[in-house]
């Protein structure tokens, strides 16, 4: 007798005899199951591929024009403490992207982030019913994002880049038009992705199709290389191929926690993010950073233009009103932000995600702290659409927050880098109190960082309080705004925070320990 998968010890014996019931050859065809007939709301997931909350004014920025995102923002709610859990490997987009679709944990995506290759363009068939018909309750794949949505009567649809993405769940989805766009046309870049959607809905218009739907709306960028439509390149004094050497007078500004370099090494020898960004590749310097901000602006608001589109139809479709829009993205990223370019790191502009939500029952205008995981989306979905919760789940629905019912789903926030040298990075947050550790390059580097993030949200280390780098960004940071781990007024708050870390690296199955923790009888490699 073959032993159980991983997810099939989550369910019952009872789940699994009505399970086997339902899909029998006799119960499923290639249509869906029967569904009661009643009102349920469309759902509309807008997901970017390394965007940082604190590109959108509903975050702070006063650069970036994002006037359809401000429309969702004023019309909705504003999460204030969204995080993606973190990373086992450099691409953090593939683990943040199994657990959006399948709502496990990060430590539990191993087991499947990668069963399943890479979309081949050329090659690939779509067949989503067969594959639908055939899953197995103890399938990771069978409480998935779209086959979750199929079984509860909803059109499922899906527009997303090809690769570090989970293909589990992308070949559930009833429709599907992938494509890899990191372009500065219209046909290359994300007025392709929105097109896709806009095609999607005028068929809906037309009487097509009916149900209530699920569009999984994705964009490439503004994943590197940031390739910005001309016109907007202009606009944020930036240029996709010809990298000033001095700043352009138009390029954003630097940003407060802005650093030269960060002042010890993040672990992870050769990664791609730090190295060989296109535009960036080693260098740090003022008009290097300004020029990708630049770019990185352009496409954020070339995305914005296309959610405009969407939001238009559905409004014209008399759709709108009857829909749940959530606005996120897999992770942050730094983009020069503590002297790093990438997403490999846990500091609030890396860790945090952008979270905004308008739809019924959405107080107009609020705000919440939230506490929530990416892995929360997904049970959150299910919860607005009338769908029951499966026990294979980690992540929890924070819908008693979207409607004004609490401020937050979770006291403390746990997050992980593991991609680079072991253990790696760790971090921690409760309250006001932030914890980071490193423990990477054979313990080289063992580092300890304590933020109180309510007096020092920029996360501010000594090195920004430089005299010549104030005089760059103009941005001078108070005295006590700095690392707190060394300070011995701190000792007890520092030790208080390592409890809590180590108390959820067990929570999360955690299977590393760092230099200063209890260890474990073997680190899993």
């Amino acid at each position: 007798m073959k032993p159980l998968s991983p997810f099939s010890v989550f369910r019952q014996a009872g789940f699994l005899m009505l399970a086997g019931i339902l899909f029998t050859e006799t119960a499923i065809s290639q249509d869906r199951p029967p569904v009661a007939s009643v009102s349920k709301p469309n759902i509309l997931f807008i997901f970017v591929d390394d965007q940082s909350p604190l590109t959108l004014s509903a975050y702070g920025n006063q650069v970036c024009q994002t006037p359809n995102l401000d429309r969702l923002a004023r019309e909705g709610m504003v999460i204030d403490n969204a995080h993606h859990m973190g990373s086992w490997v450099g691409g953090v987009c593939l683990p943040s992207r199994t657990m959006v679709q399948t709502s496990i944990n990060v430590w539990r995506t191993r087991d499947i982030a990668k069963r399943y290759a890479r979309m081949n363009p050329r090659t690939y068939v779509h067949q989503p019913r067969k594959l639908l018909a055939d899953l197995s309750p103890n399938d990771p794949d069978y409480d998935s994002m779209p086959a979750l949505f199929f079984r509860a009567g909803y059109d499922t649809y899906r527009t997303c880049k090809i690769g570090n993405t989970y293909e589990g769940a992308n070949r559930l989805y009833l429709g599907r038009n992938d494509q890899t766009n990191y372009g500065p046309e219209d046909e290359t870049g994300s007025w392709w992705h929105g097109e896709q959607v806009m095609n999607y809905l005028k068929e809906r218009e037309k009487g097509i199709k009916e149900d209530p739907f699920l569009l999984f709306f994705g964009f490439t960028h503004p994943h590197d290389p940031r390739n910005g439509k001309p016109v907007l390149l202009d606009k944020y004094g930036a240029d996709n191929t010809d990298i000033p050497t001095s700043p352009n007078p138009l390029a954003p500004p630097l940003q407060a926690n802005y650093l030269p370099a960060h002042p010890f090494h993040h672990g992870h020898p050769g990664l791609r993010d730090e190295v060989a960004v296109q535009g960036v590749l080693l260098k740090r310097d003022e008009a290097t950073v300004r020029n990708e901000l630049g770019r990185e602006y352009a496409c954020i608001e070339n995305i914005d233009r296309q959610v405009g589109r969407v939001l238009d139809k559905l409004e014209a479709m008399g759709e709108l009103e009857n829909t749940y829009i959530f606005y996120s993205a897999d992770h942050g990223i730094a983009v020069g932000r503590h002297g790093l370019m990438g997403k490999q790191n846990l500091y609030e502009h890396t860790w945090r995600v952008p979270m905004i939500i308008r739809g019924p029952g959405i107080k107009a205008g609020s705000r919440a702290q939230g506490n929530t995981y990416l892995m929360d989306l997904l049970p959150t979905f299910c919860d607005l659409a009338g769908i029951d919760k499966p026990i294979t789940f980690d992540g929890i629905s924070f819908k008693p927050v979207l409607m004004g019912k609490r401020n937050t789903v979770r006291d403390v926030l746990y997050g992980v880098y593991n991609g680079g040298t072991k253990p790696g990075m760790r971090s921690v947050k409760k309250g006001d109190w932030k914890l980071i550790k490193y423990d990477v390059l054979d313990g080289y580097i063992q580092e300890t960082q304590l933020f109180n993030l309510k007096d020092n949200p920029n996360e501010f280390l000594i090195q920004h309080h430089d005299r010549a780098l104030v005089a760059m960004t103009g941005v001078e940071p108070k005295r006590h705004q700095v690392n707190l781990a060394e300070n011995p007024a701190y000792a007890t708050k520092r030790k208080e925070m390592e409890a809590i870390l180590l108390s959820e690296m067990i929570k999360w199955g955690d299977p590393y320990r760092l230099w200063d923790q209890p260890r474990r009888a073997q680190n899993r490699q």
